[in-house]
């Protein structure tokens, strides 16, 4: 298992550099998950026009470690971003890309990433409504 990327970031996120940072001639399989702010949430009273993230300081060690923890004992290749500040509709906030030498690896230590995000990273969001209604959601992405 590798981590060649867990990173949080203030500019916007490529999924090609993610998948560019897991690329290997061992790899059968790349699986990639792109997480996006859209325009509802079934709490919103209105549209949801933006999400600003923010970051405790020891985030990004933190982040390393989810990727290292859903990688173990496998052949996995990780590459893992959360993007902070105001991010519009359509933007991405979380990307991540993982090789493995089979499908199934891939798809799961993927999975096992983003849930481990949403539950353990340090990461809050506050969501912006059209009529300038705000509301802080929980921990994680």
């Amino acid at each position: 298992m590798t981590v060649t990327l867990a990173r949080i970031s203030d500019t916007a996120l490529s999924l090609d550099e993610h998948v560019a940072a897991v690329d290997s001639a061992t790899a059968g399989a790349v699986s990639t998950f792109v997480g996006r702010v859209r325009d509802h949430d079934p709490d919103a009273a209105d549209a949801v026009v933006a999400l600003e993230y923010s970051a405790h300081p020891d985030a990004e060690p933190v982040l390393l470690r989810i990727a290292e923890e859903a990688a173990a004992g496998t052949d996995a290749v990780v590459a893992v971003s959360h993007r902070v500040g105001r991010l519009s509709v359509g933007e991405s906030a979380v990307l991540i890309a993982v090789a493995s030498a089979h499908r199934n690896e891939a798809f799961t230590v993927c999975r096992e990433v983003i849930e481990a995000i949403k539950r353990d990273l340090p990461v809050w969001k506050r969501q912006v409504e059209a009529d300038g209604t705000t509301a802080w959601k929980g921990i994680g992405g």
